[in-house]
C-alpha cells in the first residue's frame, strides 16, 4: 500500500488559510480589524518561528465561529472560497496530487488548520481525505472549542495513526509514504515517511532538507 499526505498551507496554497480567513472575516466588517489583525499577525508570526501555542490560537480563531449560525458562516466561506482561495492554489499543485493519484495511492490531507475551514479547500482540490483540527458542534451550530487532538506538530502523527486505525491499517503497514510540507513545525511527521519532501521549504526546513538530503520541490 500507498499513501501521500500533503500539508495545506503554504504547500499547496501560496498562503496560510487559517490567516487568510480571519483577515477576509475582518475585511468583511465580521470581526473588528482593530482587535483582531495585530493578534493574527501576532499568531502567524508565531507559527513561522515555530513558537505557536496551538491552544491559544484556537481559542483565538475558533470564538467567532460560535457568534454566527452555520448557515451565515458557510455563506462567508462560499465567498471566501471564491475570492481568497481559489487564486492561492499554487501553480503545480495539482498536476503533484494528479501525479500521485494516477498511480492509485491513497490521498490525504494533513493540516492544523480546522476543518471547518479546510473542508472545501479539500474538496476544490479533489482530495478524498481531510486531517484537519476538529471544532466541536453541537446543535448545528460551532462552540469555538476544539476538539480531539489538534493536528499540529507531533498531533500529526496521531492523528493520521487514529485516522489509519478507523480503516484498520497503519502507517507502518505501508511501504511507501509520500509527505509533502513547507514548515519545520512538521518535521516530527516529515521523519518518519518513506518519501519526506520539502516544498517551497521555510529556513529551518530547507537546511534541514539540505542536511538530510530531501527533495526540495517548488509548486508556486
Amino acid at each position: 500500500m500507498e499513501l501521500t499526505l500533503f500539508d495545506l498551507d503554504n504547500t499547496l496554497l501560496n498562503g496560510d488559510s487559517d490567516y487568510a480567513w480571519a483577515q477576509f472575516l475582518i475585511d468583511q466588517g465580521v470581526l473588528d480589524r482593530a482587535a483582531y489583525e495585530v493578534r493574527n499577525l501576532e499568531f502567524y508570526g508565531q507559527y513561522k518561528a515555530g513558537t505557536l501555542d496551538i491552544h491559544a490560537f484556537l481559542d483565538f480563531q475558533l470564538a467567532p465561529l460560535a457568534k454566527h449560525s452555520r448557515t451565515q458562516l458557510d455563506a462567508w466561506h462560499r465567498q471566501f472560497m471564491q475570492e481568497t482561495i481559489e487564486p492561492m492554489v499554487a501553480k503545480h499543485a495539482r498536476a503533484l496530487i494528479e501525479s500521485h493519484r494516477v498511480r492509485e495511492r491513497t490521498l490525504a490531507i494533513v493540516t492544523a488548520t480546522n476543518t471547518f475551514i479546510t473542508g472545501p479547500i479539500a474538496a476544490h482540490l479533489n482530495i478524498p481525505h481531510l486531517i484537519g483540527t476538529e471544532i466541536e458542534e453541537i446543535g448545528g451550530r460551532f462552540t469555538g472549542r476544539s476538539k480531539g487532538t489538534p493536528s499540529f506538530r507531533e498531533g500529526k502523527i496521531a492523528r493520521v495513526e487514529e485516522w489509519l486505525a478507523g480503516a484498520g491499517r497503519t502507517l507502518a503497514a505501508h511501504h511507501a509514504v509520500w509527505f509533502y510540507s513547507d514548515s519545520a513545525n512538521d518535521l516530527s511527521l516529515l521523519e518518519i515517511v518513506s518519501h519526506p519532501v520539502a516544498v517551497d521549504p521555510d529556513d529551518r526546513l530547507r537546511a534541514i532538507a539540505q542536511e538530510r538530503g530531501w527533495p526540495i520541490i517548488s509548486l508556486h
